[in-house]
């Protein structure tokens, strides 16, 4: 099919150019899923360009809040004829392969409405008052995307979606731990209130030079959350095929190595991104390898099996309200602060 061929070389591009760490892990997928995992990942950069504007443009130039609410309400409208009949899909090769993903893996749309609805929490900038506030936000934004890649994947027990929605939860928290100083420049602040305000620190002084030890003790106490993410995530390894446990693994372990390197810069995390370097990167990816590789002769035992996901309902059902439920806790609308109302650009997801 030259359209879907032309989809894939769209969406190879796109991960090629927007996350090396996981463009590298994925080569360690099925050639099948491999490509089903670039159909995905297409699609959600796509959405991410469209609502806060490409990454490289400068920030004059990105849509206000008003254009980003427009333009998400077209990226729901597009989503949506995306999980219908072929003909009915829009032209730009991202909804073609969020089609033919959704088809061929029976992917539910309501994973795709999450997604947006947690561009839309960024779209209104939001805050969150606690860490349950930002679990749901962490949930939307980057759990979903595991959930739809185990559909994908294939688990050999459908609890294994508990873990796959922590271990995105675990990535979420590892981006939020490191672009403390970047979406606090565009406005934004996602680490939970309550924790602020404990140690004294106003949320619209996050950057402020005597908050620093303060800032530390924060981002740590997150990123204890994300190594107990990181765990359960890692646990559930096992439930996949061994190429996706490897590359699952892999991108896990590069990714739990940023959180690393923010902890051990201390009060100098925030003086420049935080990168991790390639020796470590290879390092990390071979830790994630070894990590499946030990668990070689239990699966030899107990050969893997693809579950049905098709009457599994939604795992974590009464733990995140669904999309159009606005009950969550979050900051009331005057504790956002005069610079993150939604006029400046929300927060890269890391589909950059």
């Amino acid at each position: 099919d030259p359209e879907l061929q032309a989809a894939l070389d769209h969406c190879r591009t796109a991960i090629r150019e927007g996350s090396r760490s996981f463009s590298l892990a994925a080569l360690l997928f099925g050639a099948e899923t491999r490509d089903a995992a670039f159909f995905l990942y297409g699609w959600c950069r796509h959405c991410d360009d469209e609502v806060d504007g490409s990454p490289f443009a400068q920030a004059s130039a990105r849509p206000g809040p008003a254009e980003r609410l427009t333009r998400l309400a077209e990226l729901k409208r597009a989503t949506a004829l995306a999980f219908g009949p072929r003909t009915g899909v829009p032209a730009q090769p991202v909804f073609l392969a969020l089609h033919e993903v959704a088809r061929r893996y029976a992917v539910p749309g309501r994973y795709a409405e999450e997604l947006l609805e947690g561009m839309a929490m960024d779209a209104r900038g939001d805050r969150y008052r606690d860490f349950q506030g930002l679990e749901l936000y962490c949930y939307r934004v980057a759990s979903v995307v595991g959930l739809m890649m185990s559909h994908i994947m294939g688990v050999s027990d459908p609890r294994a979606l508990r873990q796959a929605s922590d271990l995105g939860i675990a990535m979420q928290l590892t981006n939020i731990a490191r672009d403390v100083r970047s979406d606090a420049e565009m406005g934004r602040v996602y680490l939970p209130l309550d924790w602020l305000a404990e140690e004294g620190v106003p949320a619209e002084e996050i950057l402020e030079e005597r908050y620093r030890t303060q800032l530390v003790r924060v981002v740590n106490r997150l990123l204890d959350q994300a190594d107990r993410y990181y765990a359960s995530g890692n646990s559930g390894l096992r439930s996949l095929s061994f190429r996706s446990a490897l590359a699952v693994s892999a991108a896990s372990s590069v990714y739990r190595q940023i959180g690393q390197r923010v902890r051990s810069r201390g009060a100098r995390a925030w003086d420049s991104r935080t990168i991790v370097s390639r020796p470590a990167k290879m390092w990390a990816l071979a830790q994630g390898v070894l990590r499946v590789l030990f668990s070689l002769p239990g699966r030899c035992l107990h050969p893997w099996r693809r579950a049905s996901l098709s009457a599994v309902e939604f795992t974590l059902q009464g733990e995140y309200p669904p999309a159009n439920d606005r009950s969550y806790p979050r900051a009331d609308p005057e504790d956002r602060g005069a610079g993150s109302s939604g006029a400046l650009p929300g927060r890269s997801r890391d589909f950059h």
